[in-house]
């Protein structure tokens, strides 16, 4: 999994070593990337968000005991899913929001650089 982390942080600092017309090329990859993956990395994210939350409210703040919870924390972690396929879930929502993170900063990062504004005197050229 490590590997994989350096892989992408390489992948996605390639984009700032190439030339501008390759970079732009590297970004609008990278948003049409972001974009072909947010529909299917959205409900395991969201899932996982609103029952870790609803979890943590119901057991700390509403005095719930852990076994009264656990169905959320069954969900939190896909324990549904079996051995297997909890690994394979838990690995898959962390690539995806690593991936959507990398992704949406190299967008931010172009959208900032774009948006500079140019003085009285300067060429937009």
């Amino acid at each position: 999994m490590f590997k994989i982390a350096i892989m992408v942080l390489a992948i996605s600092n390639l984009s700032i070593t190439m030339k501008k017309k390759t970079k732009m090329k590297v970004f609008f990859n990278s948003r049409q990337f972001h974009k072909a993956l947010a529909p299917w990395v959205f409900l395991p994210l969201f899932i996982s968000s609103i029952t870790g939350l609803l979890y943590r409210v119901s057991k700390d703040l509403l005095g719930y005991s852990r076994e009264q919870v656990h169905w959320l924390m069954s969900l939190h972690e896909g324990e549904w899913l079996g051995d297997n396929g909890e690994l394979i879930y838990v690995i898959l929502n962390s690539l995806g929001v690593l991936w959507m993170l990398i992704t949406g900063f190299q967008m931010f990062s172009k959208k900032i650089s774009f948006t500079k504004k140019v003085t009285k005197g300067e060429s937009k050229g």
